[in-house]
């Protein structure tokens, strides 16, 4: 299947001399829902600002739906819905008025029954009179979404979409974007919330330092690079671990009452076997144990803070 959004070796550099983007190549499929991860100053936020045309490469090419942003801009951005970091809306427009506006800067007709349905979909059909200034930021979060979607586009970009909103209007908003997705809609998200790209990505990119240093299937990435955890819960408090044990690796945690040992699944063998026996030799006993996942944080940080 051909990709809506094409990324080709593109590069960023400001007038400072500093390269924000490095050669980066990507492809978003369409009808996917694409997390792209990355601690702060990374270049998520500029690499979006070219997708969606607000700010211009250096190098390298970018299409969406085949659509080249600079030689056919208004067809590629026409494609595209933005809801930014920041809150952008006039203050004193009535919801209603400001989504309306929206739409006809893409010079699309009025059609009130789409403003209509998107504000119901996103909660807000009864805020539709009120002022700007008078909502909360979770509703001005909203209705940043629904100015973005008033011009019915096929791509969806959320950046930190859910910053500063509760974990209620979050959870709605993983509604609104899976509904979303059914009908269609690609959407790319960026976030801090590392369980957000865990609850709703299908593909998972990690940019930093300019670079795109993976792009995996969320599945794949978390077999691929997960790790698994057993936590040993000790009968007695130990004061310091056995040298006889320091090949496993262990964590001592707890007060001195508990030991963790990290191992991969994919490995010949775990090596619990003969942990549990090296423990029961060194006079180590078992009270409970449990094992757990590796979670996609713990991915994320690995991966940023290798070298």
């Amino acid at each position: 299947m051909t990709p809506i959004i094409s990324v080709a070796n593109l590069s960023k550099t400001y007038g400072s001399g500093f390269r924000a983007l490095n050669d980066i190549n990507l492809e978003i499929r369409r009808g996917e829902i694409f997390a792209l991860l990355g601690p702060n100053g990374a270049g998520k936020t500029t690499l979006i600002s070219i997708i969606c045309g607000i700010a211009n490469l250096s190098a390298g090419k970018v299409t969406v739906d085949g659509h080249d942003i600079n030689a056919d801009y208004r067809a590629a951005r026409s494609l595209i819905g933005l809801v930014p970091q920041e809150l952008h809306t006039d203050a004193f427009e009535s919801v209603w008025a400001t989504v309306s506006f929206s739409r006809g800067l893409f010079g699309k007709p009025k059609n009130p029954a789409h403003i209509e349905k998107v504000l119901k979909d996103l909660s807000l059909w009864d805020k539709k009179d009120a002022k700007i200034v008078t909502l909360s930021g979770g509703m001005k979060r909203r209705v940043m979404i629904a100015k973005a979607l008033s011009h019915e586009p096929q791509v969806l970009f959320l950046d930190e979409p859910t910053a500063g909103v509760d974990v209620e209007l979050r959870k709605g908003m993983w509604e609104v974007v899976r509904a979303l997705q059914a009908k269609g809609v690609t959407i790319i998200l960026t976030t801090h919330y590392i369980e957000e790209a865990e609850e709703m990505a299908d593909r998972i990119g990690v940019i930093n330092k300019g670079e795109i240093i993976l792009v995996e299937d969320k599945a794949g990435l978390m077999q691929k690079l997960g790790k698994k955890r057993l936590k040993l819960y000790l009968q007695q408090k130990v004061e310091a671990i056995p040298p006889a044990l320091a090949p496993y690796h262990l964590e001592l945690s707890g007060s001195g009452c508990e030991l963790t040992y990290n191992y991969d699944t994919k490995g010949e063998r775990t090596g619990i076997t003969s942990l549990l026996s090296d423990l029961r030799n060194a006079g180590i006993r078992i009270s409970d144990l449990d094992t757990s996942q590796s979670s996609l944080e713990d991915i994320f940080v690995s991966l940023v803070r290798a070298p």
